[in-house]
C-alpha cells in the first residue's frame, strides 16, 4: 500500500423494518392499485397478501406485510403518508409494526388451562403478546401467575359488588393501556357497559359449539345429549351472552364410551387451542369485524 492509499470504511447495509396493514373498506375498483401503488412508491417490498372481497355485501377486506428500509420512525411517516390514500376509499385501517406485542389483560376464575395455555406460549414468544396483568375473582392461580412474573389482582365479585369490580377492572385496563381483554374461563358475566367499553378487544372462550349447551355443565348437557362431537368457540364478547362475532373454533370427535369428566378432559384441549389462535390472530392483525362476522386473514 502507497502513502497516498487510504481504506474507506465499508457503506453500511440499510435498515429493514417490516410493517403489517390491515384495512376494509365498501368495495371498488382500484383498490389494490392503490395499496400496491403506495407500497411501490415508497420502496416497500411486499412479502405476504391476503384479500378478500364479500360480494354479496359489496365489502373488501385486506392484509399486507411488508418490508421497507428506515427505522422506528418509518411507522408514523408511511401511517401519515397512507392517510390520504385510506380517506379515497372510505377504509378503516391500521397500521403496525410487524412483531409487535399488544398489551394483554387476562380474566380467569377457577378452571387454570387456558391461563396457564396463554402464559406459556407468551413466554416462549409463540404469542405476539405483553400480558401486562391477571385479573381473577379467586386466588386459586395466584402463585402460578406470579411465577411468571406478572401482577395478579383479586377482585371478588357479588352481585352487590359487581359494579366496583367493573369499575376497578377498567381503572386497570385504562391505567396498564390494555389493547385486549382475554376471558380465560372467567365464570361472570360482564354488564353491557362494560362489554361496550370493550367492544372489540375482549375475547372469550365458550367451552362448546354456540348456541348450544349455554350456562353451567355444559359438558354434562352434552354427555345428556349423546353428542359425537364436542367443540370450543372463541369470540368477540357482546352484550349477547356467549354469542359474539365468532373467530376461532376447534373439534374433538367423541362417542358413547365418554362420561361427562372424559368430555371435560377432551375440550379442555380444544378450548386451549381455540382461544390461544383467537389472541394470535387479533395481535397480529388478521381479524376484521364485519357486524356480526369476522373475516379472519390467515
Amino acid at each position: 500500500m502507497t502513502a497516498t492509499e487510504t481504506h474507506l470504511p465499508a457503506p453500511k447495509a440499510p435498515t429493514t423494518v417490516e410493517h403489517v396493514l390491515t384495512l376494509d373498506c365498501p368495495e371498488g375498483p382500484g383498490i389494490v392499485h392503490a395499496v400496491s401503488g403506495f407500497l411501490l412508491e415508497h420502496g416497500c417490498d411486499i412479502i405476504d397478501n391476503n384479500q378478500f372481497g364479500e360480494r354479496s355485501e359489496g365489502h373488501f377486506f385486506m392484509r399486507v406485510h411488508f418490508a421497507s428500509e428506515g427505522d422506528d420512525s418509518t411507522l408514523q411517516a408511511l401511517r401519515d403518508s397512507f392517510a390520504p390514500v385510506a380517506e379515497k376509499f372510505g377504509m378503516r385501517w391500521q397500521l403496525e409494526r410487524h412483531g409487535s406485542k399488544r398489551r394483554v389483560l387476562i380474566m380467569v376464575s377457577k378452571f387454570g388451562h387456558c391461563l396457564n395455555d396463554l402464559l406459556f406460549r407468551a413466554r416462549i414468544g409463540e404469542l405476539p403478546v405483553d400480558v401486562v396483568a391477571v385479573v381473577s375473582n379467586h386466588r386459586d392461580h395466584q402463585d402460578l401467575v406470579e411465577w411468571h412474573g406478572i401482577p395478579f389482582h383479586h377482585i371478588p365479585v357479588t352481585a352487590d359488588t359487581k359494579p366496583d369490580a367493573e369499575a376497578r377492572l377498567m381503572e386497570l385496563v385504562d391505567g396498564l393501556d390494555v389493547e385486549l381483554v382475554v376471558l380465560a374461563r372467567y365464570m361472570q358475566v360482564l354488564s353491557d357497559d362494560l362489554t361496550r367499553k370493550l367492544d372489540g378487544r375482549a375475547i372469550n372462550i365458550h367451552h362448546s359449539f354456540l348456541p348450544s349447551f349455554k350456562g353451567a355443565k355444559p359438558y354434562h348437557q352434552a354427555y345428556a345429549r349423546g353428542v359425537k362431537t364436542v367443540g370450543a368457540t372463541a369470540h368477540y364478547v357482546n352484550a349477547e351472552l356467549d354469542e359474539g362475532p365468532i373467530i376461532s373454533q376447534q373439534v374433538v370427535d367423541v362417542d358413547h364410551t365418554y362420561g361427562p369428566e372424559d368430555l371435560v378432559a377432551a375440550g379442555r384441549d380444544t378450548e386451549c387451542k381455540a382461544l390461544s389462535n383467537a389472541v394470535r390472530w387479533h395481535c397480529e392483525g388478521r381479524v376484521i369485524l364485519q357486524g356480526n362476522r369476522t373475516v379472519v386473514l390467515r
